[in-house]
């Protein structure tokens, strides 16, 4: 028997859980979420924000077999007697485990800024993070200020001016994720931002939070009913630590994800492997698939993925492979494509023909191919020019060809026809889709590509039942 028992009940966890099932694991399966809900999808809360997307879209499935207690607050583990120690509803409550897997996540950060936060630290009424629904719930009023330049940011801000609020983004770069994409592509982005309805303050500093109202250094007050936190996030290992786990900034873990207890794994914003935490929802992914095949007996171990960032937003299709610093390695040839007319941007760093880093902008074909290039090692098309320009693909002479079958979830490795089989059997919506086939469950930045092919096949649809069915001429 080994009684798995997981702390924490997030995306992580949850795939974690649903690995171990589909891995026929068949001892107790329990997780404990201290959210009183069902778990669900974290990177598509700012559609929720914006109302684009019902609550219940961002659930993911139920998990069989697996107990779910919800509401629970994990106070301490006793690693001596391999227990775990809760509340639930406010009543005592204790865990036993065989296994047990810390998925505790990460805490957003909030700034040292005068009228930031409320009694007991808790941000002030009209100040709130982004990292649950009850965050999002709690945005009001008809102006916002966003403070932060990360991609939480930008799509919080993108997706709240959809739903018609007034909102400033105040970022303390020159742009918006200036240190991942550069001036260039910085620029075009807070350009389609504004375009969309987004006020973007660059190199600001936040002073005051006053009510309804958010104080700059140069003095520059700007109007906002909500402020909304998108400052960063730090590993929640007080559990760890406290239970003398191996801490460093987050829980320390091995390529089997063991921390310094062999009984103890843990996974996700909270762990630490090769001396760094994790950056997205797919390398948590990664992290329970291994996971999942250690804990069921099968050889396994983690390898870093290769890091991706992907922005989801309405007016900027936006990626980023690797890091900056890849940019600079040694043995490097790098390609720039700059369209200021067609809001279009790509540089592409290359070693042995191999995509090592990129930012892509507005160029969605390319982001998809290079993207899935890049996780697989794969050599770049002989006509990659063509594909940053969104060309139509020249007939395949090479290996390096048009896919007959593109990916379109890169997470989960969902690919178009998989989706359009899903389609004909019945899943025509987005949430239908997600759930059937689990695309747009990874870090989301398929989503409106899934939705767009449910649009075209609809249209394709009705197109051939007007041909069938023609009307009858009187």
């Amino acid at each position: 028997m080994n009684d798995v028992l997981i702390v924490g009940n997030g995306p992580a966890a949850h795939r974690l859980a649903e690995r171990l099932i589909r891995h026929g694991h068949d001892a107790r399966l329990t997780l404990l979420g201290e959210e009183p809900e069902p778990a669900y999808h974290r990177a598509l809360l700012p559609a929720y924000a914006a109302a684009s997307l019902p609550r219940d879209a961002l659930r993911l499935p139920p998990l069989p077999r697996a107990r779910v207690h919800l509401n629970t607050v994990v106070t301490a583990v006793d690693r001596r007697r391999r227990r775990v120690h809760a509340y639930r509803n406010g009543s005592a409550t204790v865990h036993r485990y065989d296994t047990l897997v810390l998925a505790t996540g990460a805490r957003p950060r909030i700034p040292d800024i005068p009228g930031l936060r409320g009694p007991g630290g808790s941000p002030a009424p009209g100040v709130t993070t982004l990292r649950t629904t009850a965050d999002c719930d709690r945005i009001a009023g008809g102006s916002v200020a966003v403070l932060g330049g990360g991609p939480l940011a930008v799509e919080a801000a993108d997706a709240l001016a959809a739903r018609g609020t007034g909102v400033t983004l105040v970022c303390p770069g020159p742009h918006p994720l200036h240190d991942r994409v550069g001036d260039v592509c910085g620029a075009m982005l807070a350009a389609r931002l504004e375009s969309a309805g987004v006020t973007v303050v660059g190199g600001a500093v936040a002073v005051r939070r006053t009510p309804d109202r958010l104080e700059l250094a140069d003095g520059t007050v700007l109007r906002a009913d909500t402020l909304v936190l998108c400052t960063g996030v730090t590993p929640d290992t007080r559990l760890a630590r406290a239970a003398g786990l191996d801490v460093r900034h987050g829980i320390v873990v091995d390529d089997r994800l063991r921390t310094s207890d062999p009984h103890v794994h843990a996974l996700g914003d909270c762990a630490e492997f090769d001396g760094q935490t994790l950056t997205g929802v797919g390398g948590a992914h990664d992290q329970a698939d291994t996971l999942a095949r250690v804990l069921t007996g099968r050889p396994a171990s983690h390898r870093r993925a290769p890091e991706v960032l992907r922005v989801r937003t309405r007016s900027a299709d936006l990626s980023c492979l690797g890091s900056p610093a890849d940019f600079d390695r040694p043995g490097t040839r790098q390609l720039t494509l700059t369209d200021h007319a067609g809001h279009r941007y790509a540089g592409v760093a290359l070693r042995d023909e191999r995509v090592t880093a990129a930012v892509l902008f507005g160029v969605p074909q390319a982001i998809a191919t290079l993207g899935l290039m890049h996780r697989r090692g794969r050599p770049v098309p002989g006509d990659l020019l063509g594909l940053l320009l969104d060309l139509p693909p020249r007939a395949a002479s090479d290996s390096a060809g048009a896919d007959p079958d593109p990916m379109v979830c890169l997470c989960n490795g969902v690919t178009r026809q998989r989706l359009h089989r899903a389609w004909r059997d019945g899943a025509r919506t987005l949430p239908a889709l997600a759930e059937e086939t689990r695309a747009t469950t990874g870090c989301g930045g398929c989503g409106r590509t899934v939705e767009e092919l449910c649009g075209q096949w609809s249209h394709e649809s009705r197109d051939r039942v007007e041909e069938t069915c023609p009307a009858h001429s009187s």
